[in-house]
């Protein structure tokens, strides 16, 4: 198995779990669930992130692909912050409209980073 390889594993891996983790935890929220404040769940999620940034930084290094160079990459980047940004409202926001608005707009932007990352294009051929 190449390093490449390995990495493209880690990186779907965490993806898939990070976004399913959130899920549930933005579920959590809605319900005003105590699940929330276990310390498992509030340092879990920066373990698996980290995997997914660090796989992700070996995967454009290993295939010479950068933000800034590639138009695709930098809209996963870009919607990568947009959708850290939305995470924190969903989980911090004041009020439970804005938790609940900031957690539609998370889901819906990490399934155009998905989308983005599948096509290796900006548009995903919606409009």
């Amino acid at each position: 198995m190449t390093t490449y390889s390995i990495a493209l594993m880690l990186h779907v891996s965490a993806a898939i779990i990070s976004g399913t983790f959130f899920l549930v935890r933005g579920i959590w929220m809605l319900q005003g669930s105590d699940l929330l404040t276990a310390k498992p769940v509030k340092i879990l999620p920066h373990i698996i992130d980290t995997i997914l940034i660090l796989s992700a930084l070996i995967l454009a290094y290993s295939v010479g692909t950068y933000p800034f160079a590639d138009a695709w990459l930098t809209a996963k980047l870009l919607a990568l912050l947009l959708y850290i940004g939305l995470g924190i409202l969903t989980l911090r926001g004041r009020t439970k409209v804005i938790r609940s608005t900031a957690f539609i707009a998370a889901l819906l932007t990490f399934g155009y980073i998905v989308g983005v990352a599948l096509r290796r294009s900006v548009s995903l051929g919606l409009v």
